[in-house]
């Protein structure tokens, strides 16, 4: 990548020193030190970036931004970025080339990082007030009102983490899935390491109101734990029955809530009741490791098709008309008796 190259080559520079060969080894010893001193700080060469080292990543990674391709690429998009302003000649930029792109590499597909070279398109740095070289400027995902300063550390790896914790600051949160076929099943609980499995009454027992209720705090909760990346599904009593019996789940009645990890064969049961408070405290002993699992003594079987919740309240099954029973003569019910 060309704004790589331009900022990490090792150029010569002119030796304007004595010509004696005391002053020419004390001018070596000196550079020699210099470059030691940055590679232990994890600032050049084969040193990587601080924390031990970071992972070489590919300087394609980093998105080269123009002022022709600069609105449509960073303002227009729905992604998040981080672009650094840069000066091929300065020397702190140079230092941070491979933490950049090192960092790009990492959150390739989750955050994008660009650079500008601040030398050939100062328009675009003087939009955005840079005054020093490198700037770095965050720009949120979704709608981009202006830029923000980024506040983080120079090596790859602070700068991953910052970003992660920006996204995670912002992002939705996770659906709360009704159980309606085995690839909801799959794609919640079996890739999952855990999955909130949440058996709520039957639609006539609490009306519309009533379960929305209770999917308010499931979805509350799983606001609160997005960073844990769980899975959160529901269903009805005995809408995936078989389900229920190989989690045995309900035996106290319902709403029921059990956390599964499928992989580990493991399921813990919320004993408390149905409420965010108690299903926070349970999920706080779930992550501490509080609670001891129970092995599941059957396998999770397949699930079966369901229909979708309308989101409506529940309705009686229409019971057959003997209203007019009365208008039947005795002279017909011998009839009757007779051809039964």
């Amino acid at each position: 990548k060309q704004w790589y190259q331009r900022r990490v080559a090792i150029t010569a520079g002119d030796y304007q020193g004595a010509r004696s060969g005391q002053a020419i080894v004390q001018e070596a010893m000196k550079l020699a030190t210099s470059m030691a001193q940055e590679r232990l700080a994890g600032r050049g060469g084969s040193g990587g970036g601080g924390g031990g080292g970071s992972k070489k990543g590919n300087p394609a990674d980093v998105v080269e931004l123009t002022s022709s391709v600069f609105d449509k690429e960073v303002l227009d998009s729905k992604d998040m970025w981080l672009v650094e302003f840069y000066a091929p000649w300065c020397g702190h930029c140079k230092k941070l080339a491979p933490e950049w792109a090192s960092a790009a590499s990492s959150l390739k597909g989750k955050v994008k990082l660009g650079a500008v070279d601040a030398t050939q398109f100062p328009d675009l740095a003087g939009r955005y007030g840079v005054r020093g070289y490198p700037t770095i400027k965050y720009f949120p995902a979704g709608a981009k009102l202006d830029a923000e300063e980024y506040d983080g550390g120079r090596t790859a790896g602070d700068i991953v983490a910052w970003a992660e914790e920006r996204l995670e600051q912002f992002a939705e949160p996770p659906e709360i899935r009704e159980l309606l076929n085995d690839d909801v099943f799959r794609e919640e609980c079996r890739e999952k390491s855990i999955c909130l499995v949440s058996i709520l009454p039957d639609i006539l027992d609490t009306g519309a109101a009533g379960r929305n209720e209770y999917l308010q705090i499931l979805l509350q909760l799983g606001d609160k734990y997005k960073k844990r990346k769980f899975g959160w599904v529901w269903s009805f009593a005995g809408e995936q029955d078989k389900l229920q019996d190989s989690l045995e789940i309900g035996g106290a009645g319902f709403p029921a809530l059990a956390a599964l990890n499928i992989k580990k064969n493991a399921v813990l049961h919320h004993r408390g009741g149905f409420s965010k408070d108690g299903i926070n405290e349970f999920l706080q002993y779930v992550i501490a490791g509080r609670i001891a699992p129970m092995v599941l003594r059957q396998d999770v079987p397949k699930l079966r098709k369901a229909a979708q919740w309308d989101g409506l309240d529940g309705q009686m099954p229409e019971e057959e008309d003997y209203s007019d029973l009365d208008d039947i003569e005795l002279d017909d019910l011998e009839e009757i008796k007779i051809e039964l």
